[in-house]
């Protein structure tokens, strides 16, 4: 994983009130749940006193309580009581649980995975997506894939008329101009990935270089922010966005919402936003039983693979994933 990143590791709907939830992340068993103002904290799962799983706790007022001996930690992982000890006796410093800085927008939970800071940037996400205005529907879906790979299959330019022939592939579009990728650094050193694709038919004549052609006067079909979080800009007022949670080095947690603005009766939305979700679940499906096969389970930027022209969006990523993987080394 990237240090020094927000990243997505759950949904706000996942996280309920009164009840902690265990999950798999960023390698690590942590543990999310809300005290009484519905503010989300995450931490390390296991309990410091004897390594028992909090998950499986309960909620008392602001604090997480531990269902081996009763310890009550706040959400800054500090113990506040040690039933043992009796009420008024201070509990050490050194009972402290592995807290991360948690964030909440749009429906999403983000984590700072890297070392604390006075300020943190902001939380990534697109300026074009009106998550208050749009509505929407998510299909989550387990991948055994590193979150790299699961990031690169929609980067990928080249595989749709094969993967997707019969869905988002249709008209065997196999040849592959540029395709054009710019990299822009955001505010708080945030990275945006724009991609524009021009794949046509294949009549014999030879595909265009990125060179030969310039950034096209459009909105980019495809945006990627490190360090997971993609989407496809299909309208104005249409977007699909993927958040890839990682949970290990060899399994992902994907979140898929359909972002609309034009249906609002209800009735029709809801149904809309119904049909959108069966057709991303049948097209994301499909890419996934392809990614599962690669090997090595997570990408790298000399990872013994030959690459073509057409990977350039994928090359870029790894380039870009490298540079802030050696960066983080080089601030530890």
């Amino acid at each position: 994983m990237i240090p020094n990143q927000w990243y997505i590791i759950l949904e706000s709907s996942e996280v309920k009130p009164g009840k902690p939830i265990g999950v798999t992340r960023m390698g690590e068993k942590l543990v999310a749940w809300r005290d009484t103002q519905g503010q989300v904290t995450v931490m390390s799962e296991r309990c410091p006193h004897r390594g028992a799983a909090l998950s499986a706790g309960k909620l008392k007022g602001d604090c997480l309580c531990c269902p081996f001996h009763g310890f009550e930690f706040d959400s800054a992982g500090r113990a506040r009581l040690i039933p043992a000890n009796g009420r008024k006796t201070q509990p050490p410093q050194a009972m402290q649980v592995k807290t991360y800085p948690t964030r909440e927008m749009n429906d999403f939970i983000f984590i700072w995975w890297g070392a604390p800071r006075a300020e943190y940037p902001p939380l990534p996400w697109f300026e074009v997506i009106d998550h208050q205005r749009c509505s929407w529907m998510t299909l989550r879906d387990h991948w055994k894939v590193h979150y790299s790979r699961a990031v690169e299959n929609q980067l990928d330019v080249l595989h749709l008329p094969f993967v997707h022939h019969n869905t988002i592939g249709r008209g065997n579009l196999t040849l592959v101009n540029g395709p054009v990728t710019e990299i822009k650094e955001l505010p708080g050193g945030s990275l945006l990935l724009n991609l524009w694709l021009d794949n046509e038919l294949d009549q014999g004549q030879t595909p265009l270089s990125p060179r030969q052609m310039s950034i096209p006067n459009r909105s980019p079909l495809l945006q990627f922010f490190f360090p997971n979080l993609w989407q496809i800009w299909l309208a104005d007022d249409l977007h699909i966005v993927l958040a890839f949670a990682p949970v290990d080095d060899e399994n992902t947690f994907v979140y898929l919402r359909n972002y609309q603005g034009f249906v609002t009766a209800p009735i029709l939305r809801d149904v809309f936003n119904l049909f959108s979700a069966v057709g991303n679940s049948v097209i994301i499906r499909q890419d996934k039983r392809v990614v599962e096969t690669q090997l090595p389970k997570r990408s790298a930027l000399k990872g013994g693979e030959v690459l073509v022209q057409g990977d350039g969006p994928i090359i870029e990523y790894r380039r870009r994933r490298q540079a802030l993987l050696e960066a983080a080394q080089v601030q530890s």
